[in-house]
């Protein structure tokens, strides 16, 4: 198959941006996979958007012995065996324009399961112009940044027995110690699989008593029903009272949709995920319209609804949780006890 040339599909995307994306991803494939040329890699991807044509090209000057398929030229039977002639340690690279789908085959769960490595590039033609160049951006891979900082911060908040989210006149308060944090840094020492979905920088948590989480927080986006970045000409502010979303100022039709949404199928709006996204690509004025993307955004972000699949509460029921909402705060500051770990907009730990 004939190397797609990315420069004509789109003007947005020069020459010295395709390098751009080839240096980030090849330092992922180094640094964070550690893929070396002993282990097969297999690259599916589709030609649909100008992102998937860049991030095509970028992996082809990276795996120059890389099996390449197109997902839309081929047939589903023909990509399953392809996955099936795969060893334990190899690679899979899966570069959508949307989100492939194979019948009931949940491609990078069975991929894991099956040791091999995976980097997913998903709803790339959510990001389009100077978004596709915002996405490329993100995939930069600073080592000592992602490790040192995320560390430091699993650090503090494994021993902190509170917390505190400021912005714009409003404080919510974490009185809760919270679960231990899980760090998407592209650090899979500790970790069972190597990979996920990029671009990656996060470390998340959320208070061991939700109950014990108050006050008011103002959102600048949120989620909405189509999982696309929704941001409101003016912050949305949630009152939160036992952990559960109790009362929302300057609402927005869209948001007041996700709530009831919500409040429909549970009952009642809880406030679970805190997540320290860390990637400086991403800010309140930099922004892509893919919210899976944007939650790594350096700063908070918070989730609305039951549903969250790493920590379990014996107030939530898993078969009737149902909702995970991204928003994200206006915040000035962050404390972990008394310590500020976040201002100017950055983390302010090593």
């Amino acid at each position: 198959m004939t190397s797609p040339n990315a420069h004509t599909a789109s003007s947005t995307i020069s020459d010295l941006t395709i390098d751009d994306a080839e240096k980030h991803l090849r330092d992922v494939l180094a640094l964070a996979i550690q893929h070396t040329p002993g282990h097969a890699a297999l690259v599916v991807m589709d030609t649909r958007s100008e992102l998937s044509r860049t991030l095509s090209e970028a992996y082809r000057r990276n795996l120059p012995g890389a099996q390449f398929i197109d997902f839309d030229s081929t047939s589903p039977e023909h990509v399953l065996a392809a996955f099936a002639e795969l060893q334990a340690g190899d690679l899979v690279v899966l570069i959508q324009s949307t989100n492939f789908r194979l019948e009931a085959f949940r491609i990078r769960v069975e991929l894991f399961k099956r040791g091999l490595k995976v980097i997913e590039h998903p709803h790339l033609s959510r990001m389009t112009g100077t978004q596709a160049l915002h996405y490329i951006a993100s995939l930069a891979y600073d080592q000592d940044y992602y490790r040192g900082v995320g560390q430091a911060l699993k650090a503090r908040i494994d021993k902190a027995s509170s917390g505190a989210v400021e912005g714009d006149g409003a404080r919510l308060h974490f009185a809760s110690p919270f679960e231990p944090a899980k760090l998407n840094i592209g650090d899979y020492s500790e970790m069972n699989n190597v990979g996920g979905q990029f671009p990656i920088g996060e470390v998340f948590t959320e208070a061991r008593d939700l109950e014990a989480v108050h006050g008011k927080v103002k959102i600048f986006v949120f989620g909405d029903t189509a999982f696309r970045v929704n941001k409101p000409e003016h912050p949305i502010t949630l009152v939160i009272d036992h952990g559960r979303v109790t009362g929302v100022i300057d609402s927005t039709p869209a948001f007041d949709q996700v709530m009831a949404n919500i409040r429909a199928d549970e009952g009642e709006v809880w406030l679970r995920e805190l997540g320290f996204g860390m990637n400086r690509a991403f800010s309140r004025t930099c922004l892509v319209d893919d919210i899976g993307t944007y939650e790594r955004m350096c700063g908070i972000h918070l989730s609305l609804g039951a549903k969250h699949g790493v920590y379990n509460k014996a107030l939530i029921r898993r078969a009737t949780a149902r909702y995970h909402v991204d928003v994200f705060a206006v915040t000035d500051a962050v404390y972990l006890d008394d310590e500020v770990v976040y201002s100017d907009g950055a983390w302010q730990v090593s």
